[in-house]
Protein backbone atom coordinates (compact mmCIF):
# COMPACT_ATOMS: atom_id res chain seq x y z
CA UNK A 1 0.00 0.00 0.00
CA UNK A 2 1.02 3.57 -0.56
CA UNK A 3 2.62 5.24 2.36
CA UNK A 4 -0.12 7.83 1.60
CA UNK A 5 -3.85 8.29 1.10
CA UNK A 6 -2.87 10.43 -2.45
CA UNK A 7 -0.33 8.22 -3.36
CA UNK A 8 -2.44 6.68 -5.83
CA UNK A 9 -2.57 7.39 -9.70
CA UNK A 10 -5.38 5.88 -12.45
CA UNK A 11 -3.96 5.87 -16.14
CA UNK A 12 -7.02 5.57 -18.56
CA UNK A 13 -5.49 4.72 -22.34
CA UNK A 14 -7.77 4.01 -25.73
CA UNK A 15 -5.16 1.35 -26.53
CA UNK A 16 -1.84 -0.25 -25.28
CA UNK A 17 0.86 1.74 -25.20
CA UNK A 18 -0.36 5.40 -25.12
CA UNK A 19 -0.23 5.88 -21.33
CA UNK A 20 3.48 4.93 -22.05
CA UNK A 21 3.44 7.60 -24.91
CA UNK A 22 1.71 10.18 -22.90
CA UNK A 23 2.76 9.74 -19.22
CA UNK A 24 5.72 6.86 -18.62
CA UNK A 25 8.25 9.14 -17.51
CA UNK A 26 5.12 10.51 -14.85
CA UNK A 27 4.45 7.28 -14.03
CA UNK A 28 8.18 6.19 -13.42
CA UNK A 29 8.81 8.97 -11.23
CA UNK A 30 6.34 8.41 -9.04
CA UNK A 31 6.09 4.61 -8.78
CA UNK A 32 9.86 5.01 -7.30
CA UNK A 33 8.30 7.52 -4.97
CA UNK A 34 5.86 4.61 -3.31
CA UNK A 35 2.76 5.60 -5.26
CA UNK A 36 0.43 2.93 -6.51
CA UNK A 37 0.11 3.34 -10.44
CA UNK A 38 -2.64 1.41 -11.99
CA UNK A 39 -3.23 1.56 -16.03
CA UNK A 40 -6.34 0.89 -17.67
CA UNK A 41 -6.70 -0.37 -21.08
CA UNK A 42 -10.51 0.58 -22.82
CA UNK A 43 -9.67 -1.20 -26.03
CA UNK A 44 -7.95 -4.45 -27.35
CA UNK A 45 -5.64 -3.04 -29.81
CA UNK A 46 -6.74 -5.63 -32.61
CA UNK A 47 -5.81 -3.07 -35.31
CA UNK A 48 -2.50 -2.22 -34.28
CA UNK A 49 -0.06 -4.20 -37.24
CA UNK A 50 0.57 -3.63 -40.15
CA UNK A 51 1.71 -7.26 -40.17
CA UNK A 52 -0.92 -9.03 -42.64
CA UNK A 53 -0.05 -12.83 -41.55
CA UNK A 54 -0.90 -11.36 -38.12
CA UNK A 55 -4.13 -12.46 -36.48
CA UNK A 56 -6.31 -10.61 -34.29
CA UNK A 57 -6.62 -12.98 -31.75
CA UNK A 58 -2.59 -13.31 -31.33
CA UNK A 59 -2.29 -9.44 -31.63
CA UNK A 60 -4.63 -9.05 -28.86
CA UNK A 61 -2.42 -11.62 -26.89
CA UNK A 62 1.04 -9.86 -27.42
CA UNK A 63 -0.61 -6.46 -27.02
CA UNK A 64 -1.83 -7.59 -23.64
CA UNK A 65 1.60 -9.15 -22.78
CA UNK A 66 3.50 -6.11 -23.79
CA UNK A 67 1.26 -3.64 -22.08
CA UNK A 68 1.84 -5.33 -18.42
CA UNK A 69 5.67 -5.81 -19.28
CA UNK A 70 5.80 -1.97 -19.93
CA UNK A 71 4.05 -1.59 -16.81
CA UNK A 72 6.67 -4.06 -14.94
CA UNK A 73 9.33 -1.94 -16.59
CA UNK A 74 7.99 1.54 -15.04
CA UNK A 75 6.75 0.05 -11.81
CA UNK A 76 3.63 0.20 -12.47
CA UNK A 77 0.71 -1.51 -10.30
CA UNK A 78 -1.25 -3.38 -12.62
CA UNK A 79 -3.31 -2.98 -15.43
CA UNK A 80 -6.79 -3.56 -16.72
CA UNK A 81 -8.16 -4.26 -20.05
CA UNK A 82 -12.20 -3.63 -21.02
CA UNK A 83 -10.92 -4.82 -24.54
CA UNK A 84 -13.37 -2.76 -26.31
CA UNK A 85 -12.55 -3.47 -30.16
CA UNK A 86 -9.87 -1.08 -31.33
CA UNK A 87 -11.06 1.88 -33.33
CA UNK A 88 -14.41 1.05 -32.77
CA UNK A 89 -14.36 2.55 -28.77
CA UNK A 90 -18.06 4.37 -28.53
CA UNK A 91 -18.97 6.84 -25.43
CA UNK A 92 -21.84 5.26 -24.13
CA UNK A 93 -23.24 4.78 -20.71
CA UNK A 94 -21.74 0.89 -20.80
CA UNK A 95 -18.21 2.77 -20.92
CA UNK A 96 -18.68 5.26 -18.34
CA UNK A 97 -19.79 2.12 -16.00
CA UNK A 98 -16.61 0.26 -16.50
CA UNK A 99 -14.29 3.43 -15.82
CA UNK A 100 -16.69 4.57 -12.88
CA UNK A 101 -16.44 1.62 -11.54
CA UNK A 102 -12.19 1.46 -11.98
CA UNK A 103 -12.01 4.66 -9.87
CA UNK A 104 -14.39 3.81 -7.11
CA UNK A 105 -12.26 0.60 -6.57
CA UNK A 106 -8.43 2.08 -7.14
CA UNK A 107 -9.46 5.70 -5.46
CA UNK A 108 -7.01 7.67 -7.52
CA UNK A 109 -5.69 11.24 -6.41
CA UNK A 110 -5.06 11.55 -9.73
CA UNK A 111 -6.27 10.00 -13.31
CA UNK A 112 -4.12 11.22 -16.30
CA UNK A 113 -5.57 10.12 -19.73
CA UNK A 114 -6.05 11.72 -23.20
CA UNK A 115 -6.84 15.43 -23.79
CA UNK A 116 -10.61 14.95 -26.04
CA UNK A 117 -11.42 18.29 -26.46
CA UNK A 118 -9.73 19.34 -30.20
CA UNK A 119 -9.49 16.62 -33.40
CA UNK A 120 -5.88 18.27 -34.18
CA UNK A 121 -3.53 18.51 -31.57
CA UNK A 122 -0.40 20.74 -32.25
CA UNK A 123 -1.28 21.44 -36.25
CA UNK A 124 1.05 17.49 -36.77
CA UNK A 125 -1.47 15.06 -36.57
CA UNK A 126 -5.10 14.01 -35.79
CA UNK A 127 -6.51 12.93 -32.32
CA UNK A 128 -7.56 9.00 -32.75
CA UNK A 129 -11.36 8.77 -32.55
CA UNK A 130 -10.73 6.22 -29.58
CA UNK A 131 -8.55 8.51 -27.91
CA UNK A 132 -11.28 11.23 -28.17
CA UNK A 133 -14.07 8.84 -26.91
CA UNK A 134 -11.71 7.55 -23.90
CA UNK A 135 -10.58 11.49 -22.59
CA UNK A 136 -14.30 12.46 -22.96
CA UNK A 137 -15.91 8.95 -20.65
CA UNK A 138 -13.05 9.29 -18.29
CA UNK A 139 -13.59 13.20 -17.69
CA UNK A 140 -17.40 12.68 -17.15
CA UNK A 141 -16.52 9.77 -14.63
CA UNK A 142 -13.84 11.61 -12.62
CA UNK A 143 -16.93 14.21 -12.52
CA UNK A 144 -19.66 14.63 -11.76
CA UNK A 145 -20.56 10.64 -12.04
CA UNK A 146 -17.92 9.12 -9.87
CA UNK A 147 -18.85 11.19 -7.04
CA UNK A 148 -22.62 10.84 -6.87
CA UNK A 149 -23.63 7.82 -5.04
CA UNK A 150 -27.12 7.83 -7.37
CA UNK A 151 -24.79 7.75 -10.08
CA UNK A 152 -24.79 3.24 -10.90
CA UNK A 153 -26.12 2.56 -7.33
CA UNK A 154 -25.43 -1.21 -7.87
CA UNK A 155 -21.82 -0.31 -6.97
CA UNK A 156 -22.99 0.28 -3.28
CA UNK A 157 -24.41 -2.75 -3.65
CA UNK A 158 -21.06 -3.99 -3.95
CA UNK A 159 -19.12 -2.09 -1.56
CA UNK A 160 -17.68 0.47 -4.11
CA UNK A 161 -18.38 4.04 -2.68
CA UNK A 162 -18.49 7.21 -4.55
CA UNK A 163 -15.05 8.78 -4.90
CA UNK A 164 -13.39 12.22 -5.76
CA UNK A 165 -10.44 12.38 -7.68
CA UNK A 166 -8.09 15.49 -6.92
CA UNK A 167 -6.14 16.18 -9.78
CA UNK A 168 -6.70 15.12 -13.48
CA UNK A 169 -3.59 15.83 -15.67
CA UNK A 170 -4.29 15.33 -19.82
CA UNK A 171 -1.69 14.50 -22.27
CA UNK A 172 -1.31 15.26 -25.88
CA UNK A 173 -2.86 18.80 -25.12
CA UNK A 174 -3.25 21.68 -27.31
CA UNK A 175 -3.52 23.61 -23.99
CA UNK A 176 -0.57 22.77 -21.71
CA UNK A 177 -0.35 24.36 -18.80
CA UNK A 178 2.26 22.49 -16.92
CA UNK A 179 5.22 20.46 -17.51
CA UNK A 180 7.20 17.55 -16.15
CA UNK A 181 10.51 17.69 -16.73
CA UNK A 182 11.56 13.49 -17.85
CA UNK A 183 15.34 14.24 -18.91
CA UNK A 184 16.68 11.72 -16.33
CA UNK A 185 13.82 9.72 -17.22
CA UNK A 186 14.18 9.46 -20.72
CA UNK A 187 15.14 5.97 -20.68
CA UNK A 188 13.05 4.41 -19.17
CA UNK A 189 10.43 6.17 -21.35
CA UNK A 190 11.86 4.36 -23.75
CA UNK A 191 12.70 1.67 -21.97
CA UNK A 192 8.74 0.99 -21.19
CA UNK A 193 7.69 2.17 -24.85
CA UNK A 194 9.68 -0.91 -26.75
CA UNK A 195 8.15 -3.12 -24.57
CA UNK A 196 5.50 -2.75 -27.31
CA UNK A 197 7.37 -4.84 -29.41
CA UNK A 198 4.71 -5.15 -32.34
CA UNK A 199 4.30 -1.40 -32.76
CA UNK A 200 8.35 -0.86 -32.16
CA UNK A 201 10.25 -4.17 -34.04
CA UNK A 202 13.19 -1.90 -34.31
CA UNK A 203 13.97 -0.67 -30.94
CA UNK A 204 16.90 0.65 -30.96
CA UNK A 205 16.17 2.93 -34.24
CA UNK A 206 12.65 3.96 -32.01
CA UNK A 207 14.87 4.54 -29.13
CA UNK A 208 17.44 6.84 -31.23
CA UNK A 209 14.47 8.55 -33.16
CA UNK A 210 13.00 9.17 -29.84
CA UNK A 211 15.87 10.98 -28.02
CA UNK A 212 16.31 13.51 -30.88
CA UNK A 213 12.79 13.39 -31.80
CA UNK A 214 11.75 14.21 -27.91
CA UNK A 215 14.42 16.62 -27.05
CA UNK A 216 13.50 20.70 -26.48
CA UNK A 217 15.43 22.65 -27.84
CA UNK A 218 17.21 23.84 -24.01
CA UNK A 219 18.15 20.08 -24.26
CA UNK A 220 15.35 19.34 -21.51
CA UNK A 221 13.11 16.11 -22.33
CA UNK A 222 9.37 16.89 -21.07
CA UNK A 223 6.08 15.52 -20.66
CA UNK A 224 3.41 18.64 -20.92
CA UNK A 225 -0.21 18.15 -19.48
CA UNK A 226 -2.73 20.05 -19.15
CA UNK A 227 -3.55 20.05 -15.56
CA UNK A 228 -7.05 20.45 -13.51
CA UNK A 229 -7.06 20.89 -9.86
CA UNK A 230 -10.65 19.54 -8.53
CA UNK A 231 -10.76 21.72 -5.16
CA UNK A 232 -14.63 20.75 -4.52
Amino acid sequence: MPSHPDMTALVVAAHPDDGDFGCAGWVSHHAALGWDVHFLICTNGAKGTEDRAMTRERLIALRHEEQREACRRLGARGVTFLDHEDSELVYDRALLEEIVRCIRTVRPHTVLTHDPTDIIILDSFINHPDHRAAGTATLDAVYPTARDHLNFPAHLAAGLEPHKVREVLLWNSNHPNWDFDISALVEQKIEALTAHATQFPDPEGFAAFSRERWRGEDGRYLERFRKIALSF
